[in-house]
């Protein structure tokens, strides 16, 4: 999907406000209908019966009838794509969920050539059609594919109007070289590869983060409801939004360039999401140190492990391995011992075993990169032990 800079008026700028609402309110009444449901009632109104019903509200409510009944009819079919892929059972999503105002601003338009056309003014700027608004200019970063069918756009909590248009973009080719890579995913090292290179994610640089740091602790003192308040925060989503960008721009970089280079990409089978569950527990039972583990989760979140690997496959579908990350930080790449004692710190990494010295995340890539992470010398890991003790290296007289 590709995105762009919105570049919207201040009158057009309160008619997407208007949308965005319309849309919002739309979804919301959606899921409000379908929560009712229980076995023994009659089912929730499809999405035809829940056109009619719009009809009839937008014949009630002129503030509704005001607004786009192709905007507010989308937001009713895409609640109905939601709804049918949380029931599919080959590839079951998540529950629809309650949208908020300020969080989930945003709406679609379908139907190219009769609801919006697109068409580019100049080098850098475009200019597309939206219902009730008129043409709105954008960014012209970079051409606009003529398959594109629908658009949505949206506004982030930093105020930025963004449209994105939806084409899927063809897959990377891979280069025939027969080259497999694997990356271990970290903290200090967002990714570490096999070949030795160590890959950082962008993030806030020291007098930003002192800005963030007056920031929060001058929204702490402002008041609820207040002007200050409203423009603190805009200030803090805003670096925020900065961070984020970087983040992303990083990962479409760093992707892109392992789908070129190698045939065979492996990585952690990571479950991130309970990697980074708070800590702090329940009344009955609190958690410990969870102070330390939300830094550690928001160390996780930042470093973008899962934009990742989920732009791999993305640009390389078929070409990307998960592996089971038990114990590829103890294990020699070069013998295959394993030791949990041969990681000396969080970046030296010695054998026990052979002696071998290496970055300890570039000795997890390379136990990636294998494809056996917990097979030792001496075993498959299945029907033979995978460990072997530690040998003494004797020196010859």
């Amino acid at each position: 999907m590709s995105r762009y800079r919105l570049l919207p008026s201040p009158a057009q700028e309160a008619v997407l406000r208007n949308h965005c609402g319309h849309a919002r309110f739309t979804w919301n009444l959606a899921i409000e209908q379908h929560s009712h449901w229980h076995p023994g009632r009659r089912s929730a109104p499809s999405y035809l019966e829940q056109c009619r019903q719009l009809t009839q509200a937008r014949a009630e409510h002129p503030w509704l009838r005001e607004g786009s009944q192709t905007v507010q009819q989308q937001a009713l079919r895409d609640f109905a794509q939601a709804m049918a892929a949380f029931f599919d059972p080959d590839n079951p999503a998540g529950r629809p969920s309650w949208r908020k105002a300020g969080r989930d601003e945003g709406f679609r338009i379908v139907g190219r050539g009769r609801q919006w056309e697109v068409h580019r003014m100049s080098r850098k700027i475009g200019q597309v059609w939206v219902p009730k608004a008129g043409w709105i200019r954008f960014r012209w970063s970079r051409a606009v594919s003529p398959g594109a069918k629908s658009y949505r756009i949206t506004r982030d909590r930093a105020g930025r109007w963004h449209i994105a248009f939806a084409v899927v973009p063809g897959p990377v080719r891979a280069p025939g070289n027969g080259e497999v890579i694997g990356i271990d995913r970290g903290v200090a090292v967002s990714a570490a590869l096999s070949t030795g290179e160590l890959l950082h994610a962008p993030r806030l640089t020291a007098r930003e983060r002192k800005r963030l740091l007056r920031l929060e602790r001058k929204l702490a003192r402002a008041r609820l409801g207040s002007n200050r308040r409203k423009r603190v925060r805009l200030a803090i989503a805003r670096l925020k939004a900065r961070e984020t960008d970087r983040s992303k721009d990083w990962v479409e970089k760093v992707s892109t360039d392992l789908a070129r280079r190698f045939d065979v990409i492996r990585v952690e089978d990571l479950k991130i999401g309970n990697m980074s569950r708070s800590a702090k527990g329940s009344m009955e039972r609190p958690g410990r140190h969870v102070r330390a583990k939300a830094g550690l989760n928001r160390g996780i979140l930042r470093s973008g492990w899962g934009l990742l690997v989920r732009r791999l496959e993305d640009k390389a579908p078929g070409r990307v391995e998960k592996i089971k990350p038990a114990y590829t930080s103890q294990t020699c790449s070069g013998c295959g011992h394993r030791d949990p004692e041969s990681r000396e710190s969080q970046s030296r990494f010695r054998c026990r075993a052979c002696g071998l010295t290496v970055n300890a995340d570039v000795n997890a890539a390379k136990n990636i990169a294998a494809g056996h992470a917990v097979t030792a010398r001496g075993g498959d890991g299945v029907t033979r032990p995978v460990n072997r003790e530690l040998q003494l290296l004797l020196q010859s007289a």
